[in-house]
């Protein structure tokens, strides 16, 4: 995992003296994920999926050659054998995604949840996740632990979805988690691109906590 926290953050920086950039390791594993899908993409798919200028897909896909993540055909922009190792990785804990309606904990017109797994994390009651989604430019995020059926606000031992049963069986029937996994929710007023956006940065500054945990425990052992 430190290779690939490293990885996305080598992407997302900028190499000096270029312009501070637009785009950030959120809009760097969604491009994996489309070209994932896809098998390649096209600027154009970018742009649209992404919500970015062509000025700033051109610099993301500079940045992915440079990582030798990517390389680009005729057809459009293609995962590396290296890009897929990572993807693999990545996708390991992030295992699950998927819009939700709107609902008593995810209160926004526009919800997207991410379902995290094999993480020793501590949560802060969702504070640093909510933190990030807001400076993706959503409204917020909610984070939910499940344990034994439940879908717990941390630090609570309360079903957050008591008195919400079909939101909570759209997320067991989707999501399909298991005990101790945990489940971030990105909410936005006015787009679903945001909402999952901020959702993605918020599971990804989880997992990047994740690689700090490993590595103290590495120096404590």
């Amino acid at each position: 995992m430190h290779l690939v926290i490293n990885t996305l953050n080598s992407i997302s920086s900028r190499y000096a003296p270029s312009r501070i950039l637009s785009f950030n390791s959120a809009h760097v594993f969604k491009t994996l994920q489309l070209i994932d899908s896809e098998g390649y993409v096209s600027r154009t798919l970018l742009i649209k999926e992404l919500g970015l200028g062509e000025g700033s897909i051109k610099t993301l896909i500079k940045h992915l050659k440079m990582q030798k993540m990517v390389t680009t055909t005729n057809k459009g922009t293609v995962m590396s054998q290296r890009g897929r190792k990572i993807f693999e990785e990545m996708s390991r804990h992030i295992c699950a995604e998927m819009p939700v309606p709107k609902s008593t904990i995810s209160i926004s017109e526009y919800n997207y949840a991410i379902l995290l797994r094999s993480l020793k994390v501590d949560i802060k009651q969702g504070v640093e996740q909510r933190d990030v989604a807001i400076k993706m430019g959503a409204k917020g995020a909610t984070t939910l632990i499940y344990n034994e059926g439940k879908f717990l606000i941390p630090g609570s031992r309360f079903n957050a979805l008591r008195g919400e049963k079909e939101i909570e069986k759209i997320l067991k029937n989707s999501l399909k988690p298991i005990n101790n996994d945990i489940i971030v929710i990105g909410s936005d007023d006015l787009s679903y691109i945001t909402a999952e956006l901020a959702s993605k940065a918020a599971a990804l500054h989880t997992l990047e906590n994740h690689k700090h945990h490993t590595k103290m425990e590495l120096v404590t052992n």
